[in-house]
C-alpha cells in the first residue's frame, strides 16, 4: 500500500474513524475499463462529508438560503489503493482530523465489502462569509462540537 504523508500509521489512523456513509457504485460511475472513474471518488467523498455535516446539524444553517456562512473546499486529495467495480458497496469513513479557527481538516477512508481499503483522502473545508468570501471563525460552541466529534473513534 502507498504511504500517504497524512498517515503515519495506517492501523492507528484507520482506528480513528467513527462515522461512515454507505453507498453503492452505480453503472454510470464506471469507465470503459470497467472500474470506477477516478473523478467519482471525489463525489463519494463529498456525499460522505455532507452526510457527516448533517449528522452534526451543520447543513441546516449552511443550507439555508439566508445563511451568512457557507463551507467551501480549500483543497482535496485522494490516494487510490485498489480498483472499485460496478455494484460494489462501499463504506466511506469520514473524520475531522484537526479543527482550526475557521477551517477543518477532514480525512476519508473508502472500504469495500471485503473490508479492504480502496482509497484514502484528506481535505480542508473553510467556513466563509457568503457576502465577502472571507473566512469566518467558528463560534466557540461549534468549535467545541467539531473537536468533540473529531475525538470519537471506534471503527
Amino acid at each position: 500500500m502507498a504511504r500517504q504523508d497524512y498517515i503515519s500509521d495506517m492501523d492507528e489512523w484507520q482506528n480513528g474513524f467513527s462515522f461512515y456513509h454507505e453507498l453503492q457504485v452505480r453503472f454510470g460511475e464506471i469507465d470503459g475499463f470497467g472500474h470506477v472513474n477516478n473523478t467519482n471518488i471525489f463525489t463519494y467523498m463529498e456525499e460522505s462529508r455532507i452526510a457527516m455535516f448533517k449528522e452534526l446539524g451543520l447543513m441546516t444553517d449552511w443550507g439555508a438560503p439566508d445563511s451568512e456562512e457557507i463551507p467551501v473546499v480549500a483543497d482535496l486529495q485522494c490516494d487510490y489503493l485498489a480498483q472499485i467495480m460496478y455494484d460494489e458497496k462501499l463504506r466511506v469513513y469520514v473524520k475531522i482530523n484537526e479543527v482550526g479557527s475557521s477551517s477543518i481538516d477532514i480525512h476519508y477512508l473508502g472500504i469495500n465489502e471485503k473490508q479492504l481499503p480502496v482509497f484514502t483522502g484528506r481535505g480542508a473545508i473553510v467556513q466563509i462569509s457568503r457576502k465577502n468570501g472571507r473566512p469566518v471563525k467558528w463560534s466557540e460552541e461549534l468549535k467545541k462540537q467539531l473537536k468533540s466529534f473529531s475525538k470519537e473513534a471506534h471503527v
